[in-house]
């Protein structure tokens, strides 16, 4: 495969977008709740989410200075962690940087571990150092806003809301969740998907594929001990529902009276087309998904290990278009289990097997 767009040492990526975990699908029908103290939260998180997306779209992205070239590139993390103290004023206070002790705040210790989960992830698992591959500090805030129910990458940094403890818990319980985020910094810096139909549900897709993939390295778990879920743990006591996705079983993951049931299509029959949500991209990215599920489990033992490897190798490797769609995907996909491992083997077979299930065959 070519080389990557991006050199090793690339500090400035283009265009980054501002990417939610929570849908805002799932917020606008809790928006219209009957319940007037949960509607005005959604609301309020639909509106803040809409600022934060419409001032990055217009600012001029803050340039981070190249590294140097003969700088050495480090082999553990960066990691500050603020405290915004329910302002929306970014990053707020440092609570702790690289090294520190842990303190009493569990939110902090949660973004401080997750954050720390992630880059092993991508530097045990595929050699990467950290987000841009050239040791970007990682950065977050914790307790961003007042019951704000979303967390997000900003295209430069992680912001973690509190959530209301109706809708949602503290945005920092799920590994999955940071390493979802974080990995949209990855998608900015290699392929950056454009976010928008088909390429902004792969750009959703490969957060949530590197998402489950942290969380199954720091436990240790094979492919077939998985949940497969995104977000297990952050469905509030009042909603019925276990996770905000499935990748085993799309369009499981709640069906609760007034979120109403997850959308998400488990194959190309049931597409979504819809304007909303940038052209569905949190709805239709249940296909790649789904594919890439039915691939790694195909393959079993550790999922980072052959179908990680075949996905990052897609998106890093220089041919995947920002405005690929999922049959791009699919072929290079196919063509990077050949080109790692051969054709016909295993491994190209179950990637085969994973896009013909999805009805991309």
């Amino acid at each position: 495969m070519t080389a990557s767009p991006f050199s090793a040492r690339s500090r400035s990526p283009r265009h980054p977008v501002f990417c939610t975990v929570v849908p805002p699908h799932l917020l606008d029908k809790a928006a219209r709740s009957a319940d007037p103290a949960r509607a005005d939260l959604a609301q309020r998180t639909l509106e803040q989410d809409a600022f934060l997306r419409t001032r990055r779209r217009i600012s001029t992205v803050r340039g981070i200075g190249p590294a140097a070239l003969d700088a050495p590139t480090p082999d553990t993390p960066l990691r500050t962690i603020h405290d915004a103290q329910h302002r929306t004023r970014l990053p707020g206070k440092k609570v702790r940087g690289e090294g520190e002790e842990a303190g009493k705040d569990a939110t902090v210790n949660r973004a401080y571990a997750g954050l720390g989960a992630t880059y092993d992830l991508f530097l045990q698992g595929f050699g990467r150092r950290s987000i841009d591959d050239s040791g970007l500090p990682l950065n977050a805030s914790v307790h961003y806003g007042e019951d704000y129910n979303n967390a997000f990458w900003d295209g430069e940094q992680m912001v973690f809301g509190d959530g209301d403890g109706d809708l949602f818990l503290d945005f920092t319980v799920s590994v999955d969740v940071i390493g979802h985020e974080l990995t949209h910094g990855v998608t900015q810096y290699t392929a950056n998907l454009d976010y928008h139909g088909q390429s902004g549900a792969l750009n959703e897709s490969m957060s949530d594929v590197f998402g489950s993939l942290i969380k199954q390295y720091s436990l240790g778990q094979s492919a077939d001990q998985a949940d497969w879920l995104i977000g297990a743990g952050l469905l509030g006591p009042n909603v019925t529902g276990t996770a905000l996705r499935s990748m085993k079983a799309p369009g499981t993951a709640y069906d609760d009276d007034e979120l109403g049931k997850d959308p998400q299509p488990a194959t190309m029959d049931d597409y979504v087309v819809t304007s909303r949500d940038n052209g569905g991209v949190h709805i239709n990215s249940g296909i790649p998904n789904h594919a890439f599920y039915i691939a790694a489990s195909e393959l079993g033992g550790n999922a980072w290990e052959r179908a990680g490897r075949i996905w990052y190798d897609t998106l890093t490797g220089g041919e995947l278009e920002a405005r690929a769609d999922f049959a791009d995907f699919a072929r290079l996909t196919l063509a990077a289990a050949v080109a790692r491992y051969g054709d016909g083997g295993v491994e190209h077979r179950a990637v085969q097997k994973a896009w013909s299930t999805v009805g991309l065959g």
